[in-house]
């Protein structure tokens, strides 16, 4: 390891930037569902060495000088393992598409790697050759994570917090600092190596230090989440009775071939499917949930699909669908700008309740950023609509029908906003639909599914998910999974959301405790820079 260390400060031009674009692929391997997570220990060191042999510059070039290149070359290795799996829907969409594939990939994870340029670069500004340097990369690598989950809309995909969230255990503690938070300290950990290597004459147990240390931290995490679940009473409600429908609908990649007949008809006979004798059907069921893009059409076109909802419901059963809803000015019969993807509530007479309208649209997915310049090169959005599609009100995400309980209404995507979910407060429990059968075959489903899941444990509430392929499942309030149905299989699952817990330390204070230690770190790295360059006059 030593001989590793010091390859790494001694590397230079491309050798060092291939040496980095590698270990950020290793560490790449730590992100749900693989969760490799000694991968992190692994790689991360060589950052922190890379940056300790690097060139210092003057002007511009201390920002996107050697520094920058470094953080640049790990994050684009990380982001290309992490991100590979978006490359599936160039599959579904064909031609050009799957020429483009790999340059897409290789292009978004540049420009996520960006973030962690900026990080870099900063973190080398304020560089000291002591242990405090791991905290100052640690601070700027984890602004850089908050940067890249918030700036232009957010792709919160993978942040580095998630790599130590394996277990139902190790989840727990993002009810205390959120994954944000955990990002903090995943970054700590995982740079601890770089404190134990090379040994310039230091005794073993002064460097097995930092080791010991990093092994008592995932220690108390894992104790304080077994006893969170062990001691946590989590039950589930006897005021709603929930059918998830998982109908494998793929026409939602071509809205031509979509026929509404054979649709509804499929929603229906699995709706009211029978499992077994007990089974009852929809009548002991309060709501019946087809997921995001069950029914790819408007229901304009085909106006006979709400009657035979009616006729499907039992009256006291409300349907909340994954439907794409046109825009129309009060008074008109012209749609009035692109439409929605919304989830719509409708009662057994056929009426449509209420509706919520997706607010974070996925970028490329949903809607073509700088589309004036994508439009001209042939790309557009891969969700069909040549007019893109609308944001909804990212403030009214709460769901408030009659006889159920207030509940919090996500699409797809909208579960990945750490903190950043709506009013948390007044609802009972998550309900999130989504479409992931762009992504069959890849991690892609099973990662958005555990991202959901953390998003239950930080927020203390119990989750129920509808996914058109899979993953299709609930969890209580600790992000159990307490039901599910296997991938890609067509069926139906009969669930009941759990209570919510008291109110999470994180649902309280949010990430004010993050952005404390946050500018902690910037200070100690300020204090310490300075005086290590005191030291050198």
């Amino acid at each position: 390891m030593t001989w590793l260390a010091e390859t790494a400060m001694l590397s230079h031009g491309w050798r060092r930037f291939l040496l980095l674009v590698v270990a950020g692929a290793i560490a790449g391997l730590s992100v749900p569902p693989l969760f490799i997570v000694p991968a992190l220990f692994v790689s991360f060191p060589l950052w922190v060495w890379c940056l300790d042999g690097a060139e210092r510059s003057r002007g511009w070039r201390r920002l996107f000088g050697p520094a920058f290149t470094i953080g640049f070359a790990f994050g684009w290795g990380y982001f290309t393992v992490a991100f590979h799996w978006i490359g599936t829907a160039f599959l579904v969409s064909g031609g050009i598409m799957i020429a483009l594939m790999p340059f897409a990939i290789l292009a978004l994870a540049a420009l996520i790697a960006f973030f962690w340029g900026v990080a870099s670069a900063m973190a080398h500004l304020l560089w000291s050759h002591g242990p405090w340097r791991i905290v100052t990369l640690a601070t700027f690598v984890t602004i850089a994570e908050w940067a890249r989950g918030h700036v232009l809309t957010g792709f919160p995909f993978d942040l580095l917090g998630y790599a130590l969230t394996p277990t139902d255990e190790m989840m727990q503690i993002t009810s205390v600092i959120g994954v944000y938070g955990l990002t903090l300290v995943a970054a700590l950990l995982a740079m601890t190596p770089a404190l134990i290597w090379p040994a310039d004459g230091r005794g073993l147990s002064r460097r097995l230090l930092p080791f010991f240390i990093a092994m008592a931290v995932i220690a108390a995490q894992l104790g304080y989440g077994h006893n969170r679940l062990a001691s946590t009473v989590s039950t589930e409600r006897t005021d709603i009775a929930m059918r998830l429908v998982q109908p494998l609908v793929y026409e939602h990649a071509d809205w031509g071939n979509a026929d509404p007949v054979t649709l509804i008809d499929r929603l229906l006979m699995l709706s009211e499917m029978r499992m077994d004798p007990a089974d009852q059907g929809l009548a002991d069921i309060t709501h019946l949930v087809w997921p995001e893009s069950s029914l790819p059409f408007f229901l304009s076109t085909y106006p006979d699909a709400l009657a035979r909802i009616a006729r499907l419901l039992p009256e006291t059963t409300t349907l909340l669908a994954g439907i794409p809803r046109q825009q129309y000015e009060p008074g008109q019969v012209q749609r009035s700008g692109p439409p929605f993807n919304a989830l719509m509530a409708i009662d057994a007479s056929g009426e449509v309740i209420a509706s919520y309208d997706k607010s974070h649209l996925v970028p490329f997915g949903e809607f073509l950023p700088f589309s004036e310049f994508f439009s001209k090169l042939g790309i557009k959005q891969f969700v069909p609509g040549a007019e893109g599609w609308a944001h909804g009100d990212a403030r009214r995400r709460l769901m408030s029908l009659p006889n159920t309980p207030a509940f919090l209404a996500l699409i797809c995507y909208e579960i990945l906003f750490s903190g950043d979910m709506g009013d948390t407060a007044g609802a009972q429990f998550i309900l999130n639909i989504t479409n992931d059968a762009w992504f069959d075959g890849s991690i892609g489903p099973a990662q958005h599914a555990h991202h959901a899941r953390v998003r239950a444990v930080e927020e203390g509430l119990s989750l129920v998910r509808a996914a058109n392929t899979g993953l299709t499942f609930a969890t209580d309030p600790l992000g159990r999974v307490t039901a599910e149905i296997a991938p890609l299989q067509m069926a139906v699952l009969d669930v009941r959301p759990h209570q919510r817990l008291a109110a999470t330390v994180f649902s309280q204070v949010r990430h004010w405790p993050l952005l404390i230690a946050l500018l902690a770190g910037l200070l100690i790295s300020f204090v310490v820079s300075r005086d290590a360059r005191r030291r050198t006059v």
